[in-house]
């Protein structure tokens, strides 16, 4: 019986020392606190949207803190989970409206972001497949295919605190003017 245990007891002992090492790589910091970031943003952006001059058929204020501004009704059935999106759009700070990525290039050129060997034209993507940021699978899954629309996206459903790149400051609310083409 105590041949059975010594295995177990000597990893519990490992465990316990790599738990209290300083150098702990299972220790990745605080957890990202979603709900006190979205409290936070929430204000920024109701007063955002209290003085933006942004024309609109309607607003939804999905409970998740995103908020699609619909500036033209698409046809059509919204896409379900896995249904592939087209859309061209144009990625903006909320705070100073930097331009920080789009699909158009004369965009990209005007707003000195131009890549050269990039492809640009209509982006496609899963929806709900976990690859855009949250707060696009959010918005589109509320439009119809041929909707014009901007969304207002909390860093919680963007890039939270992570350095995605050098135009997108942490927690950084997101707006994304979007023209969705069309979905498969």
């Amino acid at each position: 019986m105590i041949k059975r245990l010594i295995p177990i007891l000597f990893l519990l002992g490992i465990f316990s020392m790599i738990a209290c090492e300083p150098n702990n790589p299972f220790d990745t910091g605080p957890a990202y606190d979603v709900a006190a970031n979205l409290k936070i943003d929430s204000v920024k952006i109701v007063a955002f949207l209290d003085t933006a001059k942004i024309d609109s058929i309607y607003r939804i204020h999905d409970r998740s803190g995103v908020v699609i501004i619909v500036q033209e009704e698409g046809v059509g059935t919204r896409p379900t989970p896995n249904t592939i999106v087209y859309t061209n759009y144009i990625g903006s700070l909320m705070k100073d409206g930097a331009v920080f990525d789009t699909s158009l290039e004369t965009i990209a050129k005007a707003n000195d972001i131009f890549v050269e060997n990039r492809v640009y034209g209509p982006f496609s993507f899963g929806l709900r497949t976990n690859s855009v940021i949250e707060g696009w699978d959010i918005g589109f899954s509320r439009l119809r295919p041929r909707s014009k629309a901007i969304f207002v996206i909390p860093s919680p459903r963007a890039y939270r605190d992570q350095k995605n790149n050098d135009r997108i400051p942490e927690n950084s609310i997101l707006l994304f003017k979007v023209d969705f083409l069309g979905i498969d």
